[in-house]
């Protein structure tokens, strides 16, 4: 692998550790920066030693993954991406360092775990719950990585490989065996919860850190997606995912936040702990990578006082609006708001947010857009920047009084702590209504999905079918980066209608809209006449190869392996690689 220092250091309360460079697959802490023998000597120094793989190896990551899970998908406008029109190669920037942050996210687990086996001093409860949250995260950064490139090497334990000498030449192995590999890691990190009695625990305020559940929750997702592998679903599949998901929602303690949009705010969002597991990023930038950016790429300008926002250029797409049941070109007077979900994911013309900018009374849109020195906080220049009538809300922190107020800190420039979720309670309840009508099971099915519809105010359904579901799950965890990997499962069993849908979208813009958003806001008055559709990015060239993006460049350089068109191995995971402790 292309040569490639990245540093991590930490701060107090994680471990100092760097990444050295190696030609492999195995960027990993420098081991003598830290090890047993002066640290994880207590019980609180396990926890530190573990708490930074909730954030800073996944940071190159956290910046693109919206990129795949939302523009690819369609759910997000960027403009002329190599995203949007599948055009992405092995140079892509992006892809790059979402690459290495996968295997940095690997490379750090594998060695919190080897340097916790080896440790003296610490609880075995303390030793291994902590052991079972690294083989968690691990199995998350290889579900990201087979659902992204398709069959990958497995670095069960990058010392040995270093030893060995044979990071260079190693190779690729099937979906098949990854997926067994990720399941095989998460039973383990099952095992060690329960055997510690450790199926719940609030370690962290209100649920935050991992535990036997979020384990469950994800291996029940894990099964969901390969059901369809061998080109037909597997009942088997769809049976255990709906079995595992079945018993996070009556056994976990968890339950759905009462208002959707509080999930996504920086003040007691896991208070019911339906975000099972998430990044969990701080406000500074020492070390660079603790902290969120997604502000920064996804807010207008001007929408905090840092200087570092330029993402007024993005938003959802018409398409995306449209299957919210609403248009930008739509009278506002007239929309149906019932929904809350279109609100909580796409600021539109007259929508407000009493949670964003508290210090001026709320946060009104058009008011934001035209009417900058009233605000008093800058703007964008008098003119809607995304073409498509809407702009992002997820992910959105506000200005720093909000963030002061919320968290006690002051964010930095590109540097906050608003959490990201990756799997929630609400992405369980329909991973189990999926698996069930998949199974002939829509009775129990309708009951989940209408306790999902229920919370974000929609009407509920008198019967489900398979694209009721499919559209829900588009609705329910927009732009929270899963929507792409929604396609990837469905393509193995189903690439037509995929690439169909996918051909389909709206995945452009609108001419003349600023003038109608503008006349609206100053006169009250509303006329789209002139509204000019632009399909320019419709239609998007995306073939049965589209589903699997290739690896670096560089990678396939030092080892042809890696390259789109190399046979990957089939082993006998189970018999290659254990986890015996």
């Amino acid at each position: 692998m292309k040569i490639k220092n990245l540093i991590y250091a930490l701060s107090a309360l994680t471990m100092l550790a760097a990444l050295s460079s190696c030609s492999d697959f195995l960027h990993r802490p420098a081991e003598d920066s830290y090890n047993t023998s002066n640290f994880y000597k207590t019980d609180t120094q396990c926890e530190q030693g573990v708490n930074y793989l909730y954030n800073s190896p996944w940071y190159d990551f956290q910046r693109g993954f919206i990129k795949i899970g939302e523009v690819m998908s369609g759910n997000m406008f960027w403009g002329a991406s190599p995203y949007t029109n599948f055009t992405t190669n092995g140079t892509d920037e992006d892809l790059v360092n979402m690459s290495y942050s996968l295997w940095a996210a690997n490379a750090h687990a594998n060695t919190v775990i080897k340097n916790l086996l080896a440790s003296e001093g610490p609880s075995d409860k303390a030793k291994y719950k902590c052991i079972a949250e690294a083989l968690t995260w691990k199995a998350m950064a290889y579900f990201f990585m087979v659902r992204t490139f398709g069959p990958v090497p497995i670095v069960h334990d990058g010392s040995a490989m270093i030893a060995e000498g044979g990071y260079n030449s190693i190779s690729k192995v099937t979906k098949a065996n990854v997926y067994e590999y990720i399941i095989m890691t998460l039973e383990k990190a099952m095992e060690l919860f329960d055997e510690y009695d450790i199926k719940t625990t609030s370690g962290w305020t209100n649920y935050e850190r991992l535990d036997y559940y979020a384990a469950e929750a994800l291996l029940s997702k894990v099964y969901l997606t390969r059901a369809g592998l061998s080109g037909t679903l597997d009942n088997d599949d769809l049976d255990m995912a709906a079995s595992l998901a079945k018993d996070v929602i009556d056994h976990s303690g968890r339950s759905l936040m009462p208002s959707y949009e509080d999930v996504f705010r920086l003040s007691g969002f896991n208070a019911t702990g339906e975000c099972l597991i998430s990044w969990l990023w701080k406000a500074g930038r020492d070390p660079w990578t603790q902290q969120n950016t997604l502000q920064s790429d996804l807010a207008m300008v001007g929408f905090d006082e840092n200087g570092d926002v330029w993402g007024g250029w993005r938003g959802p797409t018409v398409d995306l609006m449209a299957a919210f049941g609403t248009s930008a070109i739509d009278n506002p007077a007239a929309r149906d708001n019932s929904d809350i979900r279109r609100k909580a994911t796409g600021m539109m013309a007259g929508d407000t947010y009493d949670y964003f900018w508290t210090d001026k009374g709320g946060f009104d849109f058009l008011k934001f857009i035209y009417d900058k020195d009233d605000y008093g906080k800058g703007g964008p220049g008098g003119a809607m920047q995304c073409p498509t009538g809407a702009n992002n809300v997820k992910h959105l922190y506000g200005d720093n009084y909000d963030h002061e107020q919320a968290t006690g800190v002051t964010p930095l420039s590109m540097a906050a702590q608003t959490p990201t979720h990756l799997l929630r309670l609400s992405d369980v309840y329909l991973i189990y209504a999926e698996a069930k009508l998949l199974r002939d099971n829509a009775a129990e099915a309708l009951i989940y999905v209408n306790m999902v519809r229920a919370r974000a105010g929609a009407p509920d359904l008198a019967a489900v079918t398979f694209n009721d579901i499919w559209k829900e799950r588009r609705l329910e965890l927009a732009h929270e980066g899963d929507r792409w990997y929604d396609y990837v499962r469905r393509s193995y069993y189903d690439m037509a209608a995929c690439i169909n849908e996918l051909k389909a979208q709206k995945r452009s813009s609108w001419y003349h809209l600023d003038d109608v958003y503008k006349k609206y806001y100053e006169e009250n008055t509303w006329d789209a006449g002139a509204v000019i559709y632009n399909d320019m990015y419709d239609n998007p060239n995306v073939t049965a190869s589209s589903f699997t993006l290739p690896f670096p460049t560089m990678d396939v350089v030092f080892n042809g392996k890696m390259a789109s068109d190399a046979e990957p191995e089939n082993i006998d995971i189970r018999a290659t690689y254990s986890y015996d402790f």
